[in-house]
Parts: structure tokens; sequence; C-alpha cells
């Protein structure tokens, strides 16, 4: 019998069980009953279907040509680039070559003769394309307004494929960047495929840590709001030029910032993808 909700047909009675008011609350798998000693099929059959969602996002490729025309629309130049991982075979077996360009890439940018920018923003893949197709536009259009009230020149935008976080280093370095933002595909979870992540680095260049990076995570309409990540890292990038720094150095008291609102949530120094 499925503890979920008891039923005594002769006496009326229907008992529920109180974690499903919780359930209403989250996407986390509690509450799920049980049948003897097993999980529900409706339970069961639900985690087979997240599970495969989190696979595909995995191994789902990145829609480039979907994505080009709405960043030629927001950047003064959009750039099309590509890690040294040839495939995504080779990029989930070989984290480190999805950290450097290939080799066409540096020449792209080699061939660039930019002006020194305040933010190079780098849009990639990571571990979940489908967080950037469904993601990346609609917080680039709550974050640009953020970026130009700080009075900050942008430079041009990479959309990397088969991409790291660190990717950003070299680009923002051959921009001549201040600051570098990089959008990525976070590593999907069984409630959350779609989870965009933003890396924030001051000063990038190649060879920077991860402890020198701050991040923002769970970036989606299920999880922190476009809006409330836009002010953040409107926040960092205040702080990060008052301190000459990001990472570990910057410490976050963005909770006492009354500008950031309601539903604010923190950085975090999490395990790049």
């Amino acid at each position: 019998m499925n503890d979920e909700d008891l039923h005594d047909g002769d006496a009326g009675i229907t008992v529920i069980n109180p974690w499903q008011r919780l359930r209403e609350l989250t996407d986390a798998r509690i509450g799920l009953g049980r049948v003897g000693g097993s999980l529900p099929t409706a339970a069961q059959l639900a985690f087979q279907l997240d599970h495969a969602r989190a696979r595909d996002a995995v191994h789902l490729a990145l829609d480039t040509e979907r994505l080009m025309p709405d960043l030629d629309a927001r950047f003064p130049l959009a750039l099309r680039l590509q890690s040294r991982a040839v495939d995504r075979d080779e990029y989930l077996r070989r984290p480190d070559l999805g950290r450097r360009l290939s080799e066409q890439a540096e020449q792209e940018l080699a061939a660039i003769t930019p002006e020194p920018c305040d933010v190079s923003i780098c849009v990639v893949d990571g571990l979940s394309a489908r967080a950037i197709h469904e993601q990346a536009i609609a917080f680039l259009d709550a974050a640009l307004p953020e970026i130009e009230r700080l009075g900050l020149s942008l430079g041009p935008v990479a959309l990397v494929e088969q991409g790291r976080v660190a990717i950003g280093d070299p680009i923002g370095e051959a921009l001549k960047a201040r600051m570098s933002v990089v959008l990525i595909g976070e590593r999907p979870g069984l409630s959350s495929p779609d989870s965009l992540g933003l890396y924030f680095t001051w000063a990038p260049q190649s060879g920077r840590r991860d402890s020198e990076r701050n991040c923002i995570s769970n970036i989606r309409p299920r999880g922190l709001r476009y809006a409330n990540a836009a002010r953040l890292l409107g926040y960092l990038m205040r702080e990060a030029q008052a301190l000459g720094t990001s990472g570990v150095a910057l410490k976050d008291d963005s909770e006492v910032d009354s500008r950031l609102g309601d539903g604010r949530q923190g950085n975090f120094l999490l395990p790049p993808a």
C-alpha cells in the first residue's frame, strides 16, 4: 500500500502524508512514499525521466546558429570560438582541453586589435547547453542594463563550444578586459538540467586559480531570478573595482545591501565546470 494517501472507505477517512506540503515548495526528492520496501511506480518513473533529462543536457550540442543572431544584436562584436576539445566525447574525457582555446580560436583573437574594455563576457556550453539555450539571453537582458548603469564598457562577446570556466581567462586577456564574466551551463541535477552558472574574475589572464573567481549559481526561473542575479553581479563588479580583486578576497556582504532586493542568493565558491 502506498502510504502517501491512506484511505478508509468505510469510515470515509483520508490521511495525507505531511511531506506533501513541503514538496510544493521544492523540487527536491522528498516525500516520495513507498510501496512495501520500494518506491511507488510513479516516483520511480519520474526519477528515470529526470535522470534521462540530465544525461541529455550533458550531451546536447550547443546551437550556435540560434544564439549568434541574439548576441550580434546585443554586442558590438560576437565571436564564435572553440576549445581544444574536438568533440563532446573528448570534452567529457579531457577537462583540461576544455580550458584551452583551439589554435584557430587563438589566431582569431590575435587578429583582433581591441580597445581596452571593462567587461568581457563569454557564453560557454559547459555541461549543459540546454541551460545556455534557455537562460543565457534572458539573463543578459537583465545584466546588460546593470553593466551600463555602472558606466562599464563592454568588449566583444565570445560564444564558446566545448568550453570550461577557465577558458574565459585567455579570452578576457586577449580582449584587454579588466573583468571577465563567464556564463556556463552547470552540471545538471535531477531537478535542474537547465541551471546557468556565472563566474566572475577580476583581471583575467591565463593561469588564474579557481579561488580567484566568484560564482553565482542556479540562475533560472525556478532558482535565482535573472534580475537578482544581475544585481548581484553588479555588486561584485563594484566591489572588485574598489578592492582590485575577486574570489576569496572579495567577501560577499551583499545581504546587507538593500539594493539587491528580495530573493537574493549569495555567491558561492563552487568547483568550476
